[in-house]
């Protein structure tokens, strides 16, 4: 072997401090050349990172070792090894087999005829074609260097693409609290990847309450000035909703502490806390950690900027989702108003608790499921036309009694049915429907099996479940032992019989509800 390969002077990234380390492969079935290629290289820096081999010594081999890290920069990759066209085709399932595009593939032979380079180019997908009589220490360097490069940029774009697709995707949707989620890991992904640093990165707010990770900016129960991670990266993506001071060290939270208190933008030695001033609440934090080089002007300039602007559109969806939950508020007031509900009973609650939960035994989209949440508050909202005499009459109803109730479901269904809005329109379809029954029974149409809409078929499951399992003025509670008989009697003539199905399978999650709003009096 050529003396230059051993000895050549080559340059190197005098940094000296550790961020990580670049996977390189080294396949050969020789083991000097896994000997040498690491002494070359052993004290090989960039970018603050070091290199960590792993070796493989047949085609085999490396095809297990690509399967076993998902994160190879580089691959030295010897042609021929157990076969003649070994190292083509580790070439040829490391890109077509994994897809794996990332990788740079540097083919190094010591029998050029064997595989020509210019065959090799053209038919596979490689990055560079070196003799290993040609390729000296400095020369080794030069194509590491510029594989790396290649890996460290192709990277970037990469997570680049991955921020822009969080954010498309979150687009689609973005005033629900787990869509606002998503968008802001797109977007602190973005700025990790502008600034080249790791995937360790965090939004950290105390505009929400955590457990559960949704919004809830008036919840009275915690503590306004306790901050928690909203969104994260990296080694934060399992932090989301968790205390501040329970997700990073105590110097670390220190940090973030001084930024909040002095509304400014910290730096330390390889990351950063950048205060986000807010019109509206009391401010939040971008975190990220791993920096891989001291910030230039022109980096701080943009986490400045970039700090400022997330901050802009969290306020904005945050005073969208306060409109939506004071809507919401109210339309369930109303509905305990127009039913004559008194504040301490809790149907209206459980309705719309137990319709979600059928819904979502039916998989049914999480927005529509949300949408029947709200709008099964109004069902009865008809009730606002019946005498609260009646409604709440003890003794046996007369006909003229039972007349005046069944007009409720039509004097709902005209309260509502000009409305534009989707919740309110199927709030008018269940306001009609409700009473309808699975073998045409049912009043106000006499609708009969698939004729009725299908949440208006589990409003009337659940309303009836609800209604028997609770006392009211004309009767007591019954056992769920008699609920359930009842139901499984009435299965295919009042209820559609797979929804009767569907809530005896999952009667105890059903019971859950019930047990967690109790009605309080009467």
């Amino acid at each position: 072997m050529n003396d230059d390969f051993l000895f050549a002077e080559d340059e190197k990234d005098t940094s000296t401090e550790n961020l990580g380390s670049w996977k390189i492969l080294i396949v050969d079935d020789e083991p000097e050349v896994h000997t040498v290629t690491k002494l070359v290289l052993n004290d090989f820096i960039l970018n603050g990172k070091t290199i960590e081999f792993i070796s493989a010594n047949s085609g085999e081999e490396a095809k297990a070792m690509f399967r076993a890290h998902n994160d190879i920069a580089v691959v030295l990759l010897d042609v021929v090894m157990e076969t003649d066209d070994a190292g083509l085709q580790v070439a040829n399932y490391v890109r077509n087999e994994l897809d794996n595009h990332f990788t740079r593939i540097i083919l190094r032979t010591g029998q050029p005829g064997q595989a020509p380079e210019k065959d090799v180019i053209i038919n596979y997908d490689i990055n560079d074609y070196k003799s290993k009589t040609e390729l000296t220490a400095q020369k080794l360097f030069t194509v590491i260097i510029a594989a790396l490069r290649s890996y460290r940029d192709i990277m970037v774009i990469e997570e680049n693409r991955a921020g822009l697709e969080k954010i498309i995707d979150a687009s689609v949707d973005l005033f629900s609290s787990q869509s606002l989620e998503k968008f802001m890991q797109g977007i602190i992904q973005q700025l990790a990847s502008i600034l080249g640093c790791s995937k360790d990165a965090a939004y950290i707010t105390t505009a929400v309450a955590t457990t559960s990770r949704t919004l809830d900016v008036n919840n009275d129960k915690r503590d306004d000035d306790e901050l928690y991670v909203f969104a994260g990266n990296g080694e934060y993506s399992a932090k989301e909703g968790v205390a501040l001071k329970n997700a990073v060290s105590d110097k670390e939270y220190a940090l973030c502490v001084q930024a909040m208190r002095d509304k400014q933008i910290v730096y330390a030695d390889d990351h950063v806390v950048a205060y986000c001033n807010s019109k509206s609440h009391k401010g939040a934090l971008l975190y990220l950690s791993g920096l891989p080089r001291r910030l230039c002007e022109s980096d701080k300039h943009l986490i400045k900027r970039f700090s400022n602007s997330v901050q802009l559109a969290f306020d904005n969806v945050l005073k969208t989702v306060d409109l939506e939950g004071t809507q919401r508020e109210i339309i369930e007031r109303l509905g305990h108003a127009l039913e004559h509900e008194s504040s301490d009973a809790n149907h209206i609650k459980r309705m719309a608790e137990m319709a979600g939960l059928m819904a979502s035994k039916l998989s049914m989209p999480e927005q529509e499921i949300d949408t029947f949440k709200l709008a099964v508050s109004l069902h009865d909202v008809g009730t606002s036309h019946v005498p609260k005499a009646i409604l709440h009459k003890t003794t046996e109803l007369t006909e003229d009694d039972i007349f005046a109730i069944r007009q409720h479901a039509e004097f709902g269904y005209q309260i509502l049915k000009d409305s534009s809005r989707p919740t309110i329109q199927l709030a008018a379809t269940l306001a009609r429907q409700h009473h309808e029954r699975w073998d045409g029974e049912g009043y106000p149409e006499g609708l009969k099996g698939e004729e009725i809409d299908q949440k208006s078929r589990i409003a009337t499951l659940i309303d009836v479940f609800d209604a028997l399992l609770n006392e009211r003025p004309y009767k007591p509670a019954w056992s769920v032992e008699k609920v359930v008989n009842t139901l499984k009697e009435e299965s295919g003539r009042h209820f559609e019989p797979t929804l009767v199905t569907r809530l005896l399978n999952n009667l105890p999650a059903f019971l859950a509800i019930q047990a967690q709003y109790p009605n309080k009096n009467l």
